[in-house]
């Protein structure tokens, strides 16, 4: 049987959610939501200190592996993906970070027309329920808590204080009126537990009755009449079923499970989906390609005294916070531990800030292993943009076969001497007097590493994902080839398809991508419905009045 809906939306994580929220919330259309991934129920996803679990289960990931890269030494980096009810917003470090207004300003100058600061900011208004931050700024009454950490460990007012004495600036909020500087982070928590897009958006769009979930369902492809999308063919128990949009099929399913479904369904590079016995119904080069993503390396210097998270770290500990946690969704449980976060530009001439630290009183893996030093803490940190592109293929028609990810990070020259920067402004931070009770020796790079081959070296060794893959699907001008997705979330070429994830971003933006992927959702919504946009905002966002001059 064939199951008939208005709109079909293809995974329920950070824009999908967002958009079973919206599309319902009139209770005039039926919605259908596909999700590959079951229940995100139980404390080691609510619980905000657990996050480096689900990202590394079986259960909660996808599990996929990208392509030996040639940059890194051959290593293979993994590729979280969340497999789970509110997708990788239910995996994630769960830091909330809009972007920059330069990031959308520069959407808009390369054909993502409607999509500029001024335009997106009412979303994240819209979406936002911010519990600290700048008024009128923020937004107060979305679905979104987003809130802060208690920072009170010394060691986060230390590492701002160190920052100011280098020359940066203290910032009261980072997604308010100036990004650049450092100051306390901002989290996608409330009541102490994770708030990530199922909590938030598809729990209350379920509870409308107008919008039905099937879990377990993992989608083989759109159906495509002509140039039409009709709907889309998933397997569910080991049977496969078929569902009818009879307005709109959605595709949210991320930067990397976008594209494969995508080209699954006969739209997409015609080399690719010749090579995987796939028929073409439209060739798009774009599909699967323009692969960016956030690459960093973990700075960890020892600490001197023994107040970081590494007292924490033993089994007594962890049962005394679960305990807590369980009982009063409060204490170290309730937090990310990234309660502090830092933006700067890497050079003068850099129009707005294009190097993101990640502060964190311990040291340790995200895969939760420590050091053997002991106490430490340390620095996340890596270029925002970098020049480096790669690409999402499948290999045959198989739906139980990964893609090829494939992201070719540092293959640009200029990210060699970004990530160099990076290491270098950070020595100099911590260097700083603030730092002196606390700061030991340097666990990584060393001490003794400060050549451009010492650093590219370790980089080569030690550089990590930080899990913000997108860009696969970029949204552009209609007659821009490149392009996959117009300005209105259309799928260049199709009619009744429309995508709305971190796909379709044109460059990366600066920060971690679960807020910018949920304004995707938000404001995909209104042009699917067909309302007019929000009113274009007036605020003007701070840039450095001297960036052409001056680094800092």
């Amino acid at each position: 049987m064939t199951e008939i809906y208005d709109y079909i939306i293809v995974g329920s994580g950070s824009a999908g959610s967002a958009l079973a929220y919206r599309l319902g919330e009139s209770g005039k259309h039926r919605i259908l939501v596909l999700e590959y991934g079951g229940s995100d129920a139980g404390p080691l996803i609510q619980m905000p200190a657990a996050l480096s679990y689900p990202m590394n289960m079986k259960r909660y990931d996808w599990e996929y592996l990208a392509e030996p890269e040639a940059s890194l030494d051959g290593r293979r980096l993994v590729c979280p993906r969340g497999k789970v009810l509110g997708g990788s917003s239910s995996i994630n470090g769960m830091i909330y970070v809009r972007g920059n207004a330069g990031d959308y300003d520069h959407w808009q100058e390369t054909g993502a027309d409607g999509w500029s600061y001024a335009d997106v900011l009412p979303y994240f208004r819209r979406m936002e329920h911010a519990h600290g931050g700048a008024a009128g700024w923020r937004g107060s009454a979305g679905p979104l808590h987003v809130t802060r950490g208690p920072r009170d460990n010394p060691l986060h007012d230390a590492f701002v204080t160190a920052a100011t004495e280098a020359g940066y600036a203290a910032v009261d909020d980072y997604n308010g009126y100036r990004q650049e500087g450092f100051g306390a982070a901002d989290m996608t928590v409330w009541q102490g537990r994770r708030w990530s897009a199922a909590n938030a958006y598809l729990r209350p769009a379920l509870r409308r009755g107008n919008v039905k979930l099937v879990s377990g369902a993992l989608v083989e492809k759109i159906l495509i009449d002509g140039k039409t999308a009709t709907g889309v063919a998933y397997w569910k128990a080991g049977k496969r079923y078929e569902a009818t949009a009879r307005a709109e099929t959605v595709l949210a399913a991320g930067a990397i499970n976008s594209p494969q479904i995508m080209q699954r369904s006969g739209v997409g590079p015609g080399a690719v989906l010749q090579a995987a016995g796939v028929d073409v119904i439209l060739d798009r080069a774009g599909v699967g390609a323009n692969l960016q993503d956030h690459l960093e390396v973990y700075f960890q210097i020892a600490c001197l005294q023994p107040i970081t998270l590494f007292k924490h770290l033993n089994l007594a500990s962890k049962a005394w916070i679960g305990a807590r946690w369980l009982l009063f969704k409060s204490g170290l449980g309730a937090s990310n531990q990234f309660e502090t976060l830092g933006f700067i530009r890497s050079a003068a001439g850099i129009s707005y800030p294009d190097i993101q630290f990640h502060f964190l009183p311990v040291a340790i893996r995200y895969d939760g292993k420590a050091p053997a030093e002991g106490h430490g803490f340390q620095l996340h940190v890596g270029p925002m943009r970098s020049k480096s592109r790669g690409h999402v293929r499948i290999l045959d028609a198989s739906i139980s076969r990964p893609p090829q990810i494939k992201f070719n990070y540092l293959s640009h020259d200029d990210d060699w001497v970004d990530f160099r920067r990076c290491i270098r402004l950070s020595r100099e931070i911590i260097a700083q007097p603030a730092m002196d009770p606390f700061r030991g020796h340097e666990i990584q790079p060393g001490d003794d590493q400060t050549s451009d081959a010492d650093i590219d070296s370790f980089i080569r060794a030690h550089a990590e994902s930080a899990y913000h893959p997108c860009g696969t699907m970029r949204m552009g001008a209609a007659d821009d080839p490149l392009a996959v997705v117009d300005p209105d979330c259309k799928v260049i070429g199709i009619d009744r398809l429309r995508l709305a994830d971190s796909s379709i971003f044109p460059r990366i933006t600066n920060g971690n991508l679960n807020a910018p992927s949920i304004m995707t959702g938000e404001k995909a919504a209104d042009h699917i419905l067909g309302r007019a946009p929000l009113a274009r905002a007036n605020d003007t966002p701070f840039r450095h009045p001297h960036w052409e001059s001056q680094q800092r």
